[in-house]
């Protein structure tokens, strides 16, 4: 288990990481997120102690990274896939680790057979594409078999074969108990592998909760109707007492409704229904509408206004809820 208690680091007059508290538990994949300069790799980096904290404590099983007489034996990590030497091959880059380590030779070939690499171990690395490097350090991450892993932007470079191999990687060491800790900018990739979420913001903690929680807390969930008795349908909403919104295309959008609660009232007034569709927001949507203030850097398009931009897919008005009259009807 990975354990940080008032971490913080500072640069000068700079707060790169700001008391940060959290704990990173075996037996899922936790996912790492925040905006440029979040302090996400400030953050790592003090976890294997490149970086040294300004104050606060940061603990691998309960002891400091410098206490590991064979730290490769407990957590094994992927920060550059380029930290390598180019003039060794790769078996002899990961035979060096090993060494270092008290790690059997044996277990360099068993590693290269994982990441995919047998084929080009006694290629010098120099000549290696960014894929094979990430595979590369991936391998040297494994390589002493540890129980905490930790990996910054694993994907980098890897063709889809490749992506979908390390994704499934990571759910197997998570299955087997292992602490598995990875961050990334690609939030698809993250929704598709993360069970568990630590979000930070210009250094602060900003969420550690479950994806499932992460995207309802921060995004809009809405009912998505259509039908070809508009009229009918309308005025049964309206009876019922069910706010709703008229959108493009002849939808009705429900906020916070039951999709199962719809389809009955449908059903009991012979309702004809081609659309009956709960929506809500991508990870990515949620992530923007979580971080929206901790923005360092901001990009400026063409449709730039005075206000924030929102999210694809939430509404710009109050979400009702199922209390209320039906005043929000939009005819």
């Amino acid at each position: 288990m990975i354990e940080l208690a008032e971490l913080t680091k500072r640069y000068g007059s700079k707060v790169a990481v700001d008391h940060l508290s959290f704990q990173v538990r075996p037996g899922v994949v936790t996912g790492f997120l925040g905006p440029n300069g979040a302090g996400k790799s400030t953050t790592m980096r003090m976890l294997l102690d490149l970086d040294n904290p300004s104050s606060g404590t940061v603990l691998i099983d309960g002891k400091h990274y410098r206490e590991l007489a064979e730290p490769l034996k407990y957590i094994g990590a992927l920060l550059d896939a380029k930290a390598m030497h180019g003039g060794r091959t790769a078996y002899n880059n990961l035979l060096c680790l090993a060494q270092s380590n008290r790690i059997p030779a044996s277990r360099v070939a068993e590693v290269l057979d994982t990441v995919g690499l047998t084929a080009v171990a006694k290629k010098k690395t120099k000549g290696f594409s960014l894929g094979m490097g990430q595979r590369l350090g991936i391998a040297s991450a494994l390589l002493g078999d540890p129980e905490i892993l930790m990996f910054d932007e694993p994907v980098n470079g890897l063709d889809p074969e490749g992506i979908h191999w390390i994704r499934n990687l990571m759910k197997q060491l998570a299955a087997e108990g292992r602490t598995i800790f990875v961050s990334s900018h690609l939030m698809s990739e993250m929704a598709l592998t993360a069970d568990h979420l630590i979000v930070i913001g210009q250094g602060r903690l900003l969420a550690d909760t479950s994806m499932a929680d992460f995207i309802r807390e921060n995004s809009r969930s809405f009912v998505r109707l259509r039908s070809p008795q508009w009229e009918r349908l309308l005025d049964v909403l309206d009876q019922a007492g069910i706010p709703f919104l008229q959108t493009g295309g002849g939808a009705i959008e429900i906020d916070n409704g039951k999709i199962e609660t719809l389809g009955e009232l449908a059903a009991r007034n012979q309702l004809v229904l081609h659309e009956l569709s709960a929506q809500q927001a991508s990870l990515e949507e949620a992530f923007m509408q979580m971080t929206a203030g901790s923005v360092e850097y901001h990009a400026h398009g063409a449709t730039t206004s005075g206000a924030p931009p929102v999210a694809p897919g939430w509404s710009a008005r109050p979400t009702p809820s199922w209390g209320e009259p039906a005043q929000d009807k939009e005819v």
